[in-house]
């Protein structure tokens, strides 16, 4: 089966970028450094890739130039097993960045991220319809996600 890298790319700080992510997950490490050559198209010597993995997932960081920038139209999702993950990663990714809704962020080089409560995804699929609208609405209004916030909401208690 072949192997998907994602490749995201940036202007010029694909390194320092695959650095700050690499600063945040366990299990992650800077796996090699590629540089442009006299063949450019970029400067001599200057990063060109940077592949490196995230918790065991691999990535390519790209320097392609100021072309293309990242938007909402793709995210990287974490699955935080308690809130404790959720304030971690929330607060290392929005350093710099821009929280949004609903537990979506983008962090200081524009990607974004979700940071999501595994206790999420059982919650929107109760199969009481009642409990899940509860705590879709009650996520709906916040930016990061609060487990007891909505396990409360979806009880009917605070933020129904």
């Amino acid at each position: 089966m072949p192997r998907i890298t994602p490749t995201l790319w940036f202007d010029t700080e694909g390194k320092e970028a695959a650095e700050f992510y690499v600063s945040i997950f366990p299990n992650s490490e800077i796996k090699s450094v590629q540089y442009y050559g006299e063949a450019g198209p970029r400067p001599a010597g200057t990063v060109m890739t940077v592949e490196f993995a995230l918790d065991g997932q691999e990535y390519l960081a790209l320097n392609g130039g100021p072309q293309f920038t990242f938007d909402e139209a793709i995210s990287l999702s974490i699955d935080c097993a308690d809130q404790e993950e959720v304030d971690h990663y929330w607060a290392a990714l929005s350093k710099g960045g821009e929280e949004g809704p609903c537990g979506w962020l983008k962090d200081r080089y524009g990607l974004s991220w979700q940071v999501v409560p595994a206790e999420m995804k059982s919650l929107l699929a109760d199969p009481d319809p009642g409990r899940a609208q509860r705590a879709m609405k009650a996520m709906l209004g916040m930016r990061k996600l609060d487990v007891a916030a909505l396990r409360a909401a979806a009880d009917g208690g605070e933020g129904a």
